[in-house]
């Protein structure tokens, strides 16, 4: 019997959208972490506490990378 692959399920977020996201803790290498619907969201630059809107810069199956914009 042959198995097939589960399709993973896609990012709730992509590439040069926008949110107000607020860090919630940081990671190994210091970079701010918050969440989008559960997703994990990388934002160098920021400290636990801190409400910023960010871009999304890049994204990857299990997490993504923002920047803070204004």
């Amino acid at each position: 019997m042959e198995r097939k692959s589960v399709p993973s399920k896609k990012p709730p977020v992509r590439r040069g959208e926008r949110y107000k996201v607020r860090i919630e803790t940081l990671g190994k290498g210091g970079d701010g972490i918050a969440r989008i619907k559960g997703f994990v969201i990388f934002v160098p630059k920021t400290n636990v506490g801190d409400e910023v809107q960010i871009e999304i810069k890049n994204v990857k199956e299990r997490f993504a990378f923002g920047e803070v914009v204004g």
